[in-house]
């Protein structure tokens, strides 16, 4: 290696040092989500069971036990357990565990290639919610064998794949614990099959998963129709006069507290509801259904059975935004009128004060008249005493002197209380 090159790879050595620490686990993302490519005939088996965050843990805790090659924070596992393929993922509320059996000769829906695969799912933690047998044939399967397997009454037939395959399912949970999905390969090629399988089963996996919805949205109705007629009467109290405004704020705040509840138990639900219901639409779109006359088709049934379910939800979604807002204008309305009422006090408070401070004014005038008159008369009272003492040590003064000490008392004792008054009136900092 000459020196150029040598620098060249350090340079991207040490660029590579540099790398986002999600990088790779991006990169991954990008191809996880595949089944391995594989020709009719086979079978499949799918599992999807629902786990909280600690069944989560327990899983992953055994599944690393049993593959070592998965790592903590990997989402998705495919390897071989003896004939058969296994691949798991992981979503955000549900994990998948697919088994691909690749057979010859098989009869439809024959568990037997799968050995003991139920019992090795039973160690598995978390609830079934949907578990799936899927049948991908060379050959058009007859009419008799059809209707051995599934409900004729419910039967759903479509083209799919741009007519390369034709799938048969009742959509219902057989004596097994297993629903049902036939798949006639018309000329699928290279990794088709494996494409069309998976886009079925996340159809199936998403549909089932957005119905989750549902039974939240019909369980909380009745009580979001009772939060709706209390709210009525308390906005009715509300525009009342003589109505209790603390009685009524604590009426409003309980209901705001159980509405509260009921927004915190069913948002997350519903956001998850519409986003399933979208992805469902997108793979709708993407297999490419063509009816089969005389049969309803995949996106028919999906339709009919989904979307009423989603707009139940909507409306329920709609309900809870509606009277989350109804509320807060009567909570508005409600402090419009008590801010209103404190003003109303507030005013009449300060005219009470003014009419008070208007009357000590008043008082205090006259009491400071009074007290003009009451110090002149003991001035004078003290200067007759003096009179009298000087007249015994025979200094007799003219009698004009009284009559002028009268009028000068006076108005010297009034000046001297308006002088305190007005220091009195001074701000302190002219003093």
């Amino acid at each position: 290696m000459d020196d150029m090159t040598r620098i060249q790879a350090d340079s991207f050595a040490a660029l590579s040092q540099r790398n986002h620490p999600l990088r790779a686990s991006l990169s991954r993302e990008m191809h996880i989500r595949g089944l391995p490519r594989f020709d009719a005939p086979a079978l499949a088996l799918q599992f999807v069971l629902l786990v909280d965050e600690q069944q989560a843990h327990k899983t992953i805790a055994l599944l690393s036990e049993r593959f070592p090659i998965l790592k903590t924070g990997d989402r998705f596992l495919s390897v071989r357990i003896d004939d058969l393929h296994f691949s798991w993922e992981r979503h955000t509320e549900y994990m998948t565990y697919s088994f691909l059996a690749p057979v010859e000769g098989a009869t439809l829906f024959d568990l037997t290639p799968f050995g003991n695969v139920p019992h090795w799912m039973a160690e598995i933690p978390g609830r079934v919610i949907r578990s799936t047998q899927i049948a991908m044939v060379m050959n058009e399967p007859l009419p008799a064998a059809i209707a051995a397997h599934f409900a004729t009454d419910d039967l759903i037939i479509s083209d799919v794949a741009d007519g390369h395959a034709r799938i048969w399912s009742d959509f219902r949970l057989h004596e097994d614990g297993f629903g049902r999905l036939l798949i006639h390969d018309k000329g699928l090629q290279g990794g088709e099959s494996s494409q069309l399988v998976q886009r079925l089963q996340e159809l199936g996996n998403y549909r089932k998963i957005a119905l989750l919805g549902l039974p939240e949205a019909q369980q909380a109705t009745p009580l979001l129709t009772e939060l709706e007629q209390r709210l009525t009467a308390i906005t009715s109290r509300v525009a009342q006069n003589d109505t209790d405004a603390d009685q009524v704020l604590e009426q409003l705040s309980a209901l705001s507290t159980e509405l509260a509840e009921i927004v915190a138990r069913t948002r997350y639900r519903m956001s998850a509801t519409q986003a399933y219901a979208e992805i469902c639409r997108d793979r709708i779109r993407r297999l490419a259904v063509v009816p089969v006359r005389g049969y309803r088709s995949l996106d028919d049934f999906t339709e009919r059975r989904l979307l009423p379910a989603m707009r139940t939800c909507d409306a329920f979604t709609r309900r809870l935004e509606d009277l989350a807002q109804r509320t807060a204008w009567t909570s508005a309305l409600l402090r419009t009128r008590v801010d209103t009422a404190l003003a109303r006090r507030n005013r009449d408070l300060l005219a009470s004060m003014d009419r008070r401070t208007a009357l000590q004014l008043r008082l205090q005038h006259t009491v400071e008249g009074l007290s003009v008159v009451a110090i002149s008369y003991y001035a004078l009272g003290l200067w007759h005493h003096l009179k009298e003492a000087l007249e015994l040590q025979g200094l007799h003064l003219p009698g004009w002197v009284d009559i002028a000490l009268f009028p000068v008392t006076i108005v010297t004792v009034f000046l001297g209380i308006g002088q305190i008054r007005k220091v009195k009136r001074l701000p302190a900092d002219e003093h």
